[in-house]
């Protein structure tokens, strides 16, 4: 089974999936991989263009008896059987970001991506099972046991319930 993990730069996916792999499950980090399958560089948006396609025709190549998890920003985008998308207020995304020495444009790029649930629409575009986790005021072991009993108990679909609307209201 092939989960993805994924959420907006900033929101923990790499701390989540670093606690998982100590956890035991196998993780397959895209940022490992994606280099071979960037065909450009966008230089407004400061950005690799990757061959998505090429992408997922690697990943349903991998055949994996167990739980891989698949983490990185795009991989909602490919063949997997449930995808976890990790969501974080866009105030604290921004002190997360402007932390990591984001520069200002990309810190606004991905703040309005979080709060306009960007990742959830393309998601829902190739989902079925989809499932958010709010990681705002929480720490990284309470997030990767909240990933875990997903993996693990596979309750029904839980996405759509997080809203940063009035967020983006209050400062658009």
């Amino acid at each position: 089974m092939k989960i993805a993990l994924t959420g907006t730069p900033g929101v923990g996916k790499s701390e989540v999936a670093k606690k998982l792999e100590e956890m035991g499950y196998n993780v397959l980090r895209l940022e490992e991989i994606v280099n071979k399958f960037v065909v450009g560089y966008d230089d407004e948006r400061e950005s690799k263009i990757v061959d998505e396609e090429a992408m997922d025709e690697y990943i349903r190549g991998i055949k994996e008896k167990d739980i891989l998890i698949i983490e990185g920003h795009l991989s909602h985008l490919l063949s997997v059987d449930g995808v976890i998308i990790l969501r974080c207020h866009p105030k604290e995304l921004i002190k997360r970001l402007r932390t990591k020495k984001w520069n200002e444009r990309k810190i606004k790029e991905n703040v309005e991506a979080e709060a306009l649930d960007i990742i959830l629409e393309r998601a829902l575009e190739k989902h079925e099972k989809i499932w958010e986790i709010e990681t705002t005021g929480k720490n990284v072991d309470e997030v990767a046991e909240e990933v875990r009993k997903i993996i693990e108990k596979r309750p029904p679909p839980n996405y759509g319930n997080i809203d940063y609307s009035e967020w983006l209201m209050e400062n658009a």
